[in-house]
């Protein structure tokens, strides 16, 4: 369990450090190309989506063959997509590197799989405390890469940052080796009794797999809008790059109190009333952002309570559908479920874009990101934990 945890913390640390910084490269890259905020924008946004799904099949695969190949895949793609960043001259060739090749590489190297891994060898009564740990890793990737990124673009400019990236995310292949399982290396074999297509089915005809969608999908949406655009909004009303880069690392920090506490909470209290919570706490949060007097003290308050929230869905919503669901499929399911999110997630970081370059500010998807988040706590509420009641192994499987 400690290899697994150790080796599965530090490459989401990785994965999630660097694609968390990608808000720092926008203003740097659309300058120097002479392209608007609605094509970075866009580029990001299709990372979202291939991400999300991709992370479909990468779970498939994860699921059947191990977690192993698919890490050591996405790493060399991570690598491949970052490399174009920094050489891309036009917008197309910026969303295929930014959005697609990096969106594939994340599908494979973040929760989608590395959840999978912990679901099949942690035991139930750890299981939602280890996706906290692994969470919080994750979260405090942002907290230590973003300030990180930052140093790097000033130092040695936008496309060098990016190529020194690119080389160390090659990191996250020596550490998928202590991912590998012995179910994928001639030892036990997980028992199965659904088929791949049987297990989607089952899934989408609950209504409890629906509505954690849902509020999936409102978590990409705001988490991907603040995280790309928020360090521009800050500019534009006038506070420094710093401030920015300390606000995406504030909310890196206490994302790992929070993403732990999740996971802890998760063992002991039923994780849809925890998610309803985050939802509409996260609204509460932004309604006040925007009232209080815009200053680096309100920036980093605001940054602080959002990163006690920011990624405490993911724990919550894997481990209520391995719950449900059992954990034979789990990273497909999660896959599928973080389709959803990164529904959210494209739609956040497009009409961020979108809108500021129509109206000038940014003011209607934070209103947007308000609503959606009181939405997201009512639909959570309904959602039944319990495992599903097969009545017998499926037949004819």
């Amino acid at each position: 369990m400690t290899q697994i945890l150790l080796c599965g913390a530090i490459i989401l640390m990785l994965s999630m450090g660097v694609r968390h910084g990608f808000g720092l490269w926008l203003q740097p890259v659309t300058q120097s190309r002479g392209w608007g905020r609605e094509t970075f924008a866009f580029a990001i946004a299709i990372q979202n989506l291939a991400w999300g799904v991709a992370g479909i099949f990468a779970g498939m695969v994860a699921d059947r063959l191990g977690a192993f190949k698919v890490i050591v895949g996405g790493a060399v793609v991570y690598a491949l997509g970052l490399f174009g960043m920094a050489s891309a001259t036009t917008p197309l060739l910026f969303a295929a590197s930014a959005g697609i090749l990096i969106g594939i590489a994340q599908a494979g190297t973040t929760y989608t799989v590395i959840y999978g891994v912990i679901g099949r060898n942690i035991s139930a009564d750890k299981r939602s405390w280890a996706m906290g740990v692994a969470a919080a890793a994750g979260s405090f990737g942002q907290f230590l890469m973003v300030p990180t990124e930052g140093f790097l673009i000033s130092s040695f400019g936008w496309q060098q940052a990016l190529i020194t990236l690119g080389l160390a995310s090659m990191m996250m292949v020596p550490l998928a080796w202590g991912l590998r399982e012995p179910a994928f290396i001639g030892g036990a074999v997980i028992q199965r009794d659904q088929t791949i297509m049987q297990a989607v089915l089952e899934a989408f005809r609950y209504p409890s797999f629906q509505l954690l969608m849902a509020g999936y999908f409102v978590c990409g949406f705001q988490v991907v809008f603040i995280g790309v655009h928020m360090p521009s909004y800050l500019r534009d009303k006038g506070l420094s790059p710093q401030v920015a880069s300390y606000a995406l690392a504030l909310i890196g920090l206490f994302n790992v109190f929070g993403t732990y506490a999740c996971g802890v909470l998760g063992q002991r209290m039923q994780k849809k009333n925890i998610l309803a919570f985050i939802y509409i706490t996260r609204s509460i949060a932004i309604s006040l952002f925007l009232l209080v007097p815009l200053s680096p003290m309100s920036v980093y308050v605001f940054s602080s309570v959002m990163g006690l929230l920011w990624l405490s869905t993911v724990p919550a919503t894997n481990a209520t559908v391995a719950q449900i669901f059992g954990v034979a499929h789990l990273s497909m399911l999660s896959g599928f479920v973080f389709f959803s999110h990164q529904m959210g997630s494209f739609m956040g970081v497009w009409l961020g874009g979108y809108l500021y370059d129509r109206t000038g500010n940014y003011d209607t998807v934070w209103y947007i990101a308000i609503a959606l988040g009181v939405l997201a706590a009512l639909v959570n509420l309904p959602v039944k934990e319990a495992s599903i009641q097969r009545k017998t192994a499926v037949q004819g499987a």
